[in-house]
């Protein structure tokens, strides 16, 4: 069984009609601009007050139309969040835009080829 580093998931627009519908689950989040590029990639833990939705309700309300999100629900979010943004960074030599202006923790290497 191959192990699936990447959240491969559908893109689904960031509006309000859309990200009211998510459930309260804890777990990762990944942002994109309108070409698919990724700009966050963040975390609903949890002090999250409804998890995913309204992490996702904030992300929408302070970015501009256009972007667009995924998720995936896990109880290990913080190890989840780590592990994406270190294969962010061994895929495009940095981390998205928007998580290099508040840096993460110190991150490990990965080589998920």
């Amino acid at each position: 069984m191959a192990l699936r580093l990447r959240l491969d998931k559908p893109w689904r627009p960031l509006t309000a009609e859309v990200v009211d519908r998510l459930p309260g689950n804890l777990g990762v989040y990944q942002i994109a601009d309108a070409k698919g590029a990724i700009v966050y990639i963040g975390q609903a833990g949890a002090r999250s007050a409804f998890g995913l939705r309204s992490e996702l309700q904030r992300e929408a309300s302070h970015r501009a139309s256009g972007h667009q999100f995924r998720v995936e629900v896990n109880q290990q979010y913080r190890t989840r969040w780590l592990e994406l943004l270190m294969v962010h960074q061994a895929d495009h030599g940095s981390l998205p835009a928007d998580n290099a202006k508040n840096p993460p923790p110190a991150l490990g290497r990965l080589s998920p080829n």
